[in-house]
């Protein structure tokens, strides 16, 4: 009798069990096995006695008493984190310290002080401050004094600075549900949320748009630091990036109004993006498909491009809603940015290979020729312009376009804005006489 006979003979002498059955058994046999190996091995290995348990799983979603516990415990040691730094009061005596025993020789244009002041300061000023008064901060802060001082009002920036950073990480870990260096979609929101009344340049946005500026807001964060689409975005990362400065910059009452029209998070800012996304609905059902997209800016992006939008971004139905809308501009608004670069490469790369060939350039090129023979314009010829493009974004595959290469080359912008809007094209096959216009222009004042 072969094996497999043998193999069948003895599975059918087998009683029938359910699979939950199956499952019960499986689960305390290995059980069984796995804790009397770890016993035997604990038994043999001092390891065990002497490296402590450093991992701990996360309480599920139904548990919730050990959800309350870890959140509460958590709340208690960033409240401890935060006793910890100095405040303002703190602050301010620590500046009288330093300015009272700044180092000789003294001079009218800065205040200086030695590392012996420097060490006396840092025992005067308690506890709180010897993270801040180090050699290695004393070293940092060297400018070339030929006494071995530093300047004081950059070691005072300084600690300002380092206690608004570990302020601020406190701040937006409370955000952090899970508990893991990150915040969510719905975490960041939250954040915004609840930070809109401490900035008095939103104080006259109405409280029903209040959701739409969060979304507009949150979409910033979430584009340019979270490229995988996670839906997540490290702590570290937002701290390290300038947004934050340009959200809490909203808090100065007398922001000029050129700064209010480049910041993002502005309320005229916000309300002209949503402005724009309104206009732009024709039939007011609150989506955009590709007719009313095809509106966006100057009305000059090719109907190709605008099928390829609606086939790599996420749509309902066919339609665009307010938050693949906010992508879309923040990548047209930021073509020079390396998300919104990766973002219109994946757009342009119709063959989902991950380079752009000549097939591709010719693909969305032909749009643009179309739109120049409608307005009764001679199209230019593709050969000219291809060569154009690989001379201009040097690729390191002579045949191929990467997106590494629109990286490195430092013009993927005007690439891109040659291929798929019309406006940019002549923007730029016109950028000579346009920068003669410009040198022309303060001569005829």
């Amino acid at each position: 009798m072969d094996l497999k006979e043998l193999l069948k003979k003895c599975a059918a002498k087998r009683p029938e069990i359910s699979h939950q059955k199956a499952f019960e058994c499986e689960s305390e046999l290995f059980i069984k096995y796995y804790w009397g190996r770890k016993k035997k091995e604990e038994g043999t290995d001092p390891t065990y006695s002497a490296i402590p348990q450093f991992y701990f799983k996360l309480p599920k979603d139904d548990e919730i008493l050990s959800q309350k516990l870890r959140e509460e415990a958590r709340a208690i040691f960033l409240q401890r984190l935060g006793r910890q730094l100095l405040n303002n009061n703190e602050l301010k005596a620590l500046w009288v310290l330093l300015d009272k025993y700044h180092s000789p020789p003294h001079s009218e244009e800065e205040q200086l002080i030695n590392y012996e002041d420097f060490l006396h300061v840092a025992t005067l000023g308690g506890p709180k401050c010897k993270n801040y008064f180090t050699a290695a901060v004393f070293a940092k802060l060297q400018h070339g004094d030929p006494y071995g001082r530093i300047n004081i009002m950059a070691l005072f920036n300084y600690i300002m600075r380092k206690v608004w950073y570990h302020q601020t990480r406190i701040g937006l870990s409370l955000y952090d549900v899970v508990g893991q260096g990150y915040l969510r979609e719905v975490d960041l929101e939250n954040y915004i949320l609840e930070l809109i009344p401490t900035l008095p340049q939103l104080d006259g946005l109405e409280k029903s748009f209040h959701s739409f500026y969060v979304c507009t807001a949150v979409r910033k964060f979430l584009f340019f630091l979270d490229p995988l689409r996670t839906g997540r975005v490290r702590i570290q990362d937002i701290l390290a990036c300038s947004f934050l400065d340009d959200l809490l910059e909203l808090r100065d009452v007398e922001l000029p109004k050129d700064l209010q029209d480049t910041n993002w998070f502005s309320a005229p800012s916000a309300l002209r993006v949503y402005g724009q996304y309104l206009n732009l609905d024709k039939d007011h059902n609150g989506m955009l498909n590709k007719e009313e997209l095809a509106g966006y800016g100057t009305g000059t992006l090719t109907k190709v491009f605008m099928d390829r939008v609606f086939q790599e971004c996420l749509t309902y139905d066919g339609e665009m809603d307010y938050k693949t809308y906010l992508d879309f501009v923040l990548a047209m608004e930021n073509r020079h940015e390396p998300q919104s670069l990766q973002y219109l490469f994946r757009i342009l790369d119709i063959n989902n290979k991950g380079y752009l060939d000549t097939f591709c350039l010719n693909y969305f090129f032909r749009a643009i020729q179309e739109q120049m023979t409608f307005h009764g314009q001679e199209p230019v010829p593709f050969e000219d312009v291809k060569d154009e493009i690989f001379d201009m974004v040097r690729p390191a595959d002579p045949y191929r376009i990467m997106l590494q290469d629109l990286l490195n080359c430092g013009q993927g912008d005007t690439m891109i804005s040659i291929l798929i809007d019309l406006n940019g094209f002549w923007t730029y096959e016109n950028r000579e006489s346009m920068a003669a216009d410009t040198n022309d222009g303060p001569a005829e004042v």
